[in-house]
């Protein structure tokens, strides 16, 4: 085509695709240009707003690592990561909410009633629940990965003090579906702002708070996996969620008890003096069916 237009340029696009292309790739591909077609033409986007979007992408490239990975916090400050979970959880299941770009892969054994916390100040926190499909039957043999921050609000993959699993652990539940574990209270914290997502709060006037939470993959032969956190209901960022990850399913009390309470058969029984907080939180997995 050489008289390529501004009105006529995303139906050449979709010109240029292969007739045997796959249908699918078709239907993405066309639809996201489509729509950036239509956002440059409504906007009237000026050369340098568009070189600062590209910026924007090389600046992701430049802090892209192992330990950070910007172009998924772009995805989930931008609601991108939120809205894909959405539209794929089932309501008669748990929410998914977001992985986040802090999740360390290959996380060690943790036995039914493990510890995290070890020698970390602050709260315990007992957190237990059972892993169930959706007509309430316990899922022998689930797994449960989990991870969350240390006090001082850091992942261990931002945080050299920091063994590469503190607080991480991989729990597979018995034939009753049930998970309990110990760890330290979970805090609010800042998502990293010192680089182009940063930048993009910054201009946008917004915060980079994130209310406290524990994060699960929870997955099992024969169900559809499932990524999501769990919230207290007393978090002061719970209704401003920098990256839209809360969901009212998800969102749970932790109730203060005296060390008289503490369970038996934990790993830091005996150890527990002073008041704890206890959380029972339920999953509900789908079937792939």
């Amino acid at each position: 085509m050489r008289n390529v237009t501004k009105d006529n340029i995303t139906d050449v696009f979709m010109s240029y695709l292969a007739e045997d292309s796959d249908p699918r790739v078709r239907e993405v591909m066309g639809a996201l240009v489509k729509h950036l077609h239509e956002f440059a033409r409504e906007t009237n986007l000026t050369h340098d707003e568009w070189r600062k979007g590209i910026e924007f992408l090389q600046g992701c490239a430049a802090v892209e690592s192992e330990e950070r990975h910007e172009f998924v916090l772009a995805s989930d400050v931008l609601g991108l990561s939120s809205l894909v979970d959405m539209l794929h959880s089932s309501p008669e299941a748990t929410s998914s909410s977001v992985l986040g770009p802090f999740h360390v892969s290959g996380a060690p054994p943790l036995a039914f009633g493990g510890d995290m916390k070890r020698h970390y100040g602050g709260p315990i926190l007992l957190a237990e629940g059972t892993i169930k499909d959706t007509d309430g039957n316990p899922i022998a043999g689930a797994q449960l990965d989990i991870w969350q921050t240390a006090p001082n609000g850091k992942y261990a993959s931002q945080d050299e003090e920091q063994d590469t699993y503190s607080f991480h652990g991989l729990m597979t539940v018995g034939d009753d579906g049930r998970y309990a574990f110990t760890t330290v209270k979970p805090v609010e914290y800042t998502v990293p702002d010192d680089g182009p997502v940063g930048d993009i709060l910054h201009i946008c006037g917004r915060h980079p708070w994130r209310p406290s939470h524990l994060h699960y993959i929870v997955t099992a032969p024969g169900y559809r996996s499932l990524v999501t956190e769990i919230f207290p209901d007393d978090d002061p960022y719970l209704d401003q969620d920098t990256v839209f990850g809360v969901r009212d399913d998800l969102v749970m009390t932790y109730v203060k008890k005296p060390a008289s309470e503490f369970p038996e058969g934990m790993e830091i029984s005996g150890a527990v003096a002073e008041d704890f907080l206890h959380v029972e939180f339920d999953v509900t997995l789908m079937s792939e069916d």
